[in-house]
């Protein structure tokens, strides 16, 4: 469908928004006044997409019409057409859809997803329904949420879609698909995060490309129990192939073929407060792998406190969430993010844009193909709290969590198996003040923590990161390194004896830190020297020159100890040498079996199981007590 055209009679054509904030609006006009051309309105079919229909804006769009005479010019008033843009906002309805069909809208017995968001939309009125239609309709009234509702058949719960379906236009949809007969809320398929398993499936058709599944370009839109896999297409300009199986924008301009202005966008506002969850998304109900994987799972591609919550995410060519232009705002929490990655973006969650106080929250993340988190030029903080984060980097070498910018929070993770570092920090862009506590390490193939040097930029080093970092000698290094070059803490000798159950440790960091002890269990072959923080044991306090000390009776004999420093204004710095807990009656022939000195041969970890059947508690019988039976003699008198 093409918009409306305004060309002159040398056919050269003008593709135009027509409005008149469009900086073109005048210009044009003049340019045929002065070559004294007569241009006219090619009426073509009116370009207003259905996803523009129900937002609210200010805006009227125009035709023109002049009048070029010899040697007078007289130009006639402009023609002001009430657009669809200016449509009063649609009436809350329930829709209940019951067929899974798919295809061009009609009246029939059946009413289809792609009727139900027409409805909703209000680009579908319920005179274009026939009887039985309407009898799945239900008009809400105000301030009730527009809904809607699954009734499928048994067997056929999946939609296969022929085409795109239109995005959600309306503020306050709920698409539910938990209302579908048989849905079991307490019914999951894994034990580590439960999330029912979903019955309404929605996927392309064989044989068709479909870049979206769901398109949410308004406020407070909820998604809940689906199943959504399989829509993927051929890459061209992003602005018009962004796929995923939830993608989450505003809207897309009349013309997107042309060249695009800031007129376009002058109404344009991001989706806000939108949910996702109990959602599998890139898989199936049954579980199995689809014969065509989706691109990407969630792409916030422009939306403001979004929430991705309890899903299952797995089996996308690039990664199971994305961010773009902006994501403010955004809470990832409580999702099972699995086997991302597999043809394209490896890593499980990739941000990028404006994501200012995201939260990325007790989610299981394992066995994606890159990093778990990737931070990408991000503007704004990231908090990354209590996840387990296992197994990854499974196709691409890869740090755990990559950090670029500032102030983010890697906090109470527990972060093993991974083919690469735990958290890198870039230099470049600049990354300061990055505080990373608490976490659990295990089975690393590189630092726990790396700060990486400006002088390190290659594309190795934005993936696995530099190793450890010498000693600050100069206040330029600052500059040049990731936290602004933290120094790591220093021991005061290679090896601390055990004397009456007591061990101090002593060292030094950059004055005023906050220095954490931790347990080393495995040293890792690709640093010598070095080994994954298996376990914080102990704080310690950094005085004015920078001395800390403290006294443990919570370690034994032959375990290796390493610690790092956190500095308020600088952030977290990279781990201590390890050092070794002797005993002064031990001649040390014994020490080296107490703790692992390589990594062991520890068989790959599955990432989920089954949850146990629940049996039934028999509440017991009451017990009725035995009757006293008394004697009429022993009865008093």
């Amino acid at each position: 469908m093409n918009p409306n055209r305004i060309t002159s009679d040398l056919k050269s054509e003008v593709y135009l928004k027509l409005s008149k904030k469009n900086p073109y609006y005048s210009s044009l006009i003049s340019g045929c006044i002065n070559k004294k051309e007569n241009p006219r309105l090619i009426k073509t079919n009116q370009y207003i997409p259905s996803l523009l229909s129900t937002l609210d804006s200010k805006e009227f769009i125009h035709t023109v019409t002049v009048c070029l005479l010899p040697f007078a010019f007289c130009l006639l008033p402009f023609a002001l057409i009430k657009p669809a843009l200016a449509q009063p906002k649609p009436s809350p309805l329930k829709v209940v859809v019951n067929s899974n069909q798919d295809g061009s809208v009609k009246p029939d017995n059946n009413l289809t997803l792609r009727e139900a968001i027409n409805l909703i939309n209000g680009t579908l009125t319920l005179d274009q329904l026939s009887p039985t239609e309407k009898a799945q309709v239900e008009s809400l009234s105000s301030p009730a949420r527009s809904k809607i509702e699954f009734n499928l058949p048994g067997q056929q719960t999946t939609i296969r879609l022929v085409e795109h379906l239109p995005p959600i236009a309306t503020a306050g949809v709920i698409v539910d698909g938990t209302t579908q007969p048989g849905y079991n809320r307490d019914q999951s398929a894994t034990a580590e995060i439960e999330i029912p398993i979903p019955l309404v499936a929605i996927t392309p058709a064989e044989t068709v490309e479909i870049f979206q599944g769901l398109t949410i370009i308004n406020d407070d839109v909820i998604i809940k129990g689906l199943s959504i896999y399989g829509f993927n297409g051929e890459h061209q300009a992003t602005v018009i192939s962004t796929p995923a199986d939830i993608l989450i924008s505003h809207r897309l301009p009349p013309d997107y073929d042309s060249k695009f202005y800031k007129s376009q966008f002058a109404a344009d506002k991001p989706p806000q407060s939108v949910i996702i969850e109990n959602t599998w998304l890139g898989i199936p109900p049954d579980e199995s792998m689809p014969s065509t994987m989706s691109a990407f799972g969630v792409w916030v591609f422009n939306g403001t406190g979004v929430t991705i919550r309890r899903n299952r995410i797995a089996y996308h060519d690039g990664s199971g969430i994305i961010t773009s232009k902006q994501a403010r705002d955004l809470t990832i929490t409580e999702n099972i993010i699995v086997g991302n990655g597999m043809a394209g973006m490896p890593d499980a969650i990739r941000l990028d844009g404006t994501i200012d106080n995201t939260t990325i929250d007790s989610n299981l993340i394992c066995g994606n193909d890159g990093s778990a988190v990737y931070l990408f030029k991000p503007m704004g903080a990231v908090s990354i709290r209590n996840n387990q984060i296992k197994y990854n980097g499974h196709r691409l070498r890869r740090a755990a969590i990559y950090l670029m910018g500032d102030d983010h929070q890697v906090i109470g993770n527990q972060i093993t198996h991974q083919a690469g570092p735990g958290v890198v920090v870039a230099a470049y862009p600049e990354s300061d003040r990055n505080i990373i506590q608490d976490n659990q390490f295990a089975a690393l193939e590189g630092l726990s923590i790396d700060l990486v040097t400006r002088n390190h930029t290659g594309a190795r080093h934005y993936q696995v990161g530099d190793g450890p970092n010498p000693k600050r000698d100069s206040p330029n290094r600052r500059r040049d390194t990731g936290n602004n070059a933290v120094n790591t803490p220093r021991w005061l000798a290679v090896e601390f004896f055990q004397r009456d159950g007591q061990v101090s440790l002593d060292g030094l960091a950059d004055p005023g830190s906050e220095v954490d002890i931790y347990v080393v269990d495995q040293v890792s072959p690709k640093t010598p020297g070095y080994g994954a923080l298996s376990k914080k044991i102990a704080t310690a306090e950094a005085d004015q020159e920078g001395k800390f000390g403290i006294s443990l009776s919570n370690v034994q004999p032959g375990d290796y100890l390493s610690a790092i420093a956190t500095h308020p204004d600088y952030g977290t710095s990279e781990p201590a040498v390890t050092v070794v807990v002797r005993s002064l009656d031990d001649p040390g022939n014994s020490i080296e079996t107490r703790s692992a000195t390589t990594l062991p041969n520890t068989a790959k970890p599955q990432c989920t199981s089954r949850p146990v059947a629940r049996v039934p508690v028999q509440p017991q019988s009451p017990q009725i007590p035995e009757p006293i039976l008394f004697s009429y003699q022993s009865l008093p008198r």
